[in-house]
């Protein structure tokens, strides 16, 4: 929970489930607001091409049987990665979930 003012004062508020409880009673002072900035990188393929593994897996775009891959945290750190493939004969892309 984080302090936040409001316009009778100073209340606690949760930032996953937005639960508001009063400070009444607590003595604070906010200095600076804080603000939480969630951003996922974005991987770029062809500046890696060269370092990326390849596999046998069968595209459904062109029917090719080789493809690089690799694995990214696309969702919160308590569930699996994402692993990526891309074509190497039509460079389609697709993901496939653990």
């Amino acid at each position: 929970m984080i302090p936040e003012k409001v316009e009778t004062g100073v209340v606690w508020t949760c930032r996953k489930c937005g639960n508001i409880e009063s400070a009444k009673g607590n003595k604070l002072i906010i200095k600076e607001e804080v603000k939480q900035k969630v951003s996922i990188p974005v991987f770029d393929v062809e500046k890696t091409k060269g370092k990326l593994s390849t596999i046998e897996a069968d595209c459904h775009k062109c029917g090719g049987k080789e493809a690089l891959w690799w694995i990214q945290q696309t969702r919160s750190g308590d569930e699996p990665a994402t692993r990526f493939f891309k074509c190497v004969k039509c460079n389609h892309t697709w993901r496939e979930y653990a």
